[in-house]
């Protein structure tokens, strides 16, 4: 039997030894349930905590008189403007990106077959760096605001997404994996300097906002901009699990793919179109945060195995919680400035990856 092969078998099919590290489904229920609690907590006291403390049960009664379309919530009407207006738009943005970031990252470490690949590894972050900085350093004049900075980061993904798609195919032989990574990377660079050029060409305080937007922040969400973030995360996972399998078989290699009929240039394909568009929408409504699409699914396979459909749902959720907090940090440890949240995502997930790496070797030693 062809050994690349019998390795996608033991793969692609549902693993229930406990050696292979797969979670049994009742721990792994109990973990998502745990998430989903935690998860709500964290958003409870994510907006209660800032310049103004709001007590936990105030923000319970003010988001339950809001779902329910009660006008009052007994509660006073400049903490009900805090919570509902500014800070609970603001948390579910992050638990958004964070989930989004995170689903990217299980996706693309799938589709390159690199367990190292993070959602900025295709140039889309590089690409959505050029609109939003045309539109802070040049959209005053035009009157563009928030929305409008999100649609051209939004736009100029797009476009880099497909530059990178179509130079990747050149040659033929579909989406090879090293081709899109080397591709990717060096589109990144050439569109961070067109960035870098625009900063340099405008003005010194326009140079200050780029920069802070590039290194990420929800400071700017509003209800208005989470609806299509929400809806595009919610696709993208639902089609990403009904491809979970097939993913699962990537990881072993095409042949063993193929073996077990998997089209390995379509879903190739269609997984470069998902992720792409995806991060492309997650960085246009929160600048560049690096790490958590990296160290999120690697701690996720600790806790539950490689398969993708467990690994997809719980890091979902496990990205989520981590950038609610890590958005929490932002507010307050500096306050009353705020920290770039990408500062702090290097700042733990660098660290956190390393550490993970080293136990992953200890293993691999152990195994020998």
């Amino acid at each position: 039997m062809n050994p690349t092969a019998s390795v996608g078998r033991r793969l692609f099919s549902p693993l229930r030894s406990p050696s292979a590290g797969l979670l049994p489904s009742a721990w792994f229920g109990a973990l998502m349930l745990v998430l989903i609690v935690f998860g709500v907590a964290s958003m409870v006291v994510g907006v209660g905590i800032g310049s103004v403390r709001v007590p936990a049960m105030t923000v319970v009664d003010v988001v339950w008189a809001k779902a329910l379309g009660s006008a009052d919530s007994g509660v006073a009407s400049n903490l009900s403007q805090i919570v509902w207006e500014l800070r609970l738009p603001r948390v579910i943005l992050a638990a958004l990106v964070g989930a989004g970031l995170s689903v990217v990252g299980v996706a693309v470490q799938a589709l390159v077959r690199n367990p190292i690949a993070d959602p900025y590894v295709l140039g889309v972050s590089s690409g959505a760096s050029i609109g939003a900085a045309a539109v802070i350093v040049y959209g005053s004049a035009l009157g563009l605001g928030a929305l409008g900075l999100s649609g051209a980061a939004f736009a100029t993904a797009c476009t880099s997404m497909a530059l990178v798609y179509v130079v990747a195919r050149r040659g033929g032989g579909g989406l090879n994996p090293l081709r899109l990574v080397l591709t990717g990377v060096v589109a990144g660079y050439v569109l961070s300097a067109l960035t870098s050029y625009l900063v340099f060409l405008g003005d010194p305080r326009g140079a200050q906002q780029v920069l802070f937007w590039l290194l990420g922040s929800f400071g700017r969400a509003r209800w208005s901009m989470l609806t299509f973030p929400a809806i595009v995360l919610v696709i993208v996972l639902v089609w990403l699990i009904a491809r979970a399998r097939a993913m699962d078989a990537l990881l072993a290699g095409d042949e063993a793919a193929v073996t077990f009929g998997v089209p390995v240039a379509r879903v190739r394909l269609e997984l470069f179109a998902a992720t792409a568009a995806l991060t492309a929408v997650m960085v246009a409504v929160s600048g560049a945060v690096g790490f958590v699409g990296l160290v999120v699914p690697h701690i996720v396979r600790l806790l539950v195995g490689e398969l993708h459909r467990r690994v997809l749902l719980a890091s979902t959720l496990f990205g989520a919680v981590f950038m609610v907090w890590v958005d929490l940090a932002a507010r307050t440890l500096a306050s009353p400035q705020e920290i770039p949240v990408g500062i702090l995502t290097a700042i733990v997930g660098g660290p956190l990856f390393l550490f993970l790496m080293s136990r992953k070797d200890r293993r691999v030693g152990e195994l020998r």
